[in-house]
């Protein structure tokens, strides 16, 4: 098939994602025209393996705001739609089905759509969100707002782009968003050290972004970082979000989310004061 005329390209952006990375790519095989990988360096199995499923790999540096490699993924695509996936995603049969249906024939509007999410007719459609199943600790969580978690995922090629400013951000859509229905998996935490590891990477982000607003060292600033801000998270998280559901998984994932703030804080210290 000519790229020109591509239907769905398969976009990731990885960095030693060895683990991981078959079980994604063996998901969405057979609804992928093309897959590009952008690779960070990896020092790993992971370009070896990917280039088994006849993907497209770009190799580059790996910056700490890893949305810079998503975007230069989604510039190397070619189909008319974009899957952007994460290594640690993997989409189910059924999700398939909705992408094939929605970017192969584009007829319906998603019944998701109709409903709760208004009536936006398919053809002003530039990109969809996927609910995320997020596998923490042995554990689907069911609340604590890891279920339904919305993103941005399923794209209109030159309709999307990533800010590239925060680790946290959302892609932005050039048009209207829809919903699909179908949930995908990610198994973002399948231990406590792929818990930690992330969250040394968040919280070293969160303490430069604090050095870039030149935050000032103050009591108020600390309550704020060490006890405002985590008393907030877990509140809002096992309670607000109905995070009890989950039981024990829902209180330490809260409270684990709720300890980024004081570590963010004291590298932030730590960086001023050997400054």
């Amino acid at each position: 098939m000519e790229k020109k005329n591509l239907t769905l390209s398969v976009a990731l952006a990885v960095y030693n994602e060895a683990s991981n990375i078959e079980e994604c790519l063996s998901s969405v095989k057979e609804i992928a025209d093309e897959i590009i990988v952008v690779d960070g360096g990896s020092t790993d199995e992971t370009v070896a393996l990917v280039k088994k499923f006849g993907a497209t790999v770009i190799v580059t540096d790996n910056p700490p705001i890893f949305h810079i490699n998503k975007q230069k993924a989604l510039d190397a695509c070619h189909g008319s739609w974009i899957l952007q996936l994460d290594a640690d995603e993997v989409v189910p049969e059924k999700l398939a089905q909705e992408i094939r249906i929605v970017t192969g024939y584009g007829l319906r509007v998603m019944e998701s759509s109709n409903s709760s999410h208004g009536n936006t007719q398919p053809d002003n459609i530039n990109g969809y969100y996927i609910p995320r199943k997020n596998y923490f600790w042995g554990h689907f969580m069911k609340k604590g707002g890891q279920y339904p978690d919305y993103v941005i995922r399923l794209v209109r090629k030159g309709k999307a782009m990533f800010p590239c400013k925060s680790v946290h951000e959302q892609i932005e859509i050039d048009g209207e968003v829809g919903y699909l229905k179908e949930p995908m998996l990610h198994y973002s935490y399948r231990t406590t050290a792929d818990y930690w590891k992330k969250a040394d990477t968040y919280t070293t982000l969160t303490a430069e972004e604090l050095k870039r607003k030149k935050v000032k060292i103050t009591f108020g600033n600390w309550f704020i970082y060490t006890i405002g801000k985590p008393m907030y998270t877990l509140v809002n998280i096992f309670i607000r979000h109905k995070g009890f559901v989950d039981g024990w998984y829902g209180f330490v994932f809260a409270y684990w989310s709720a300890l980024h703030y004081p570590i963010a804080w004291r590298k932030y210290t730590k960086k001023v004061s050997s400054i």
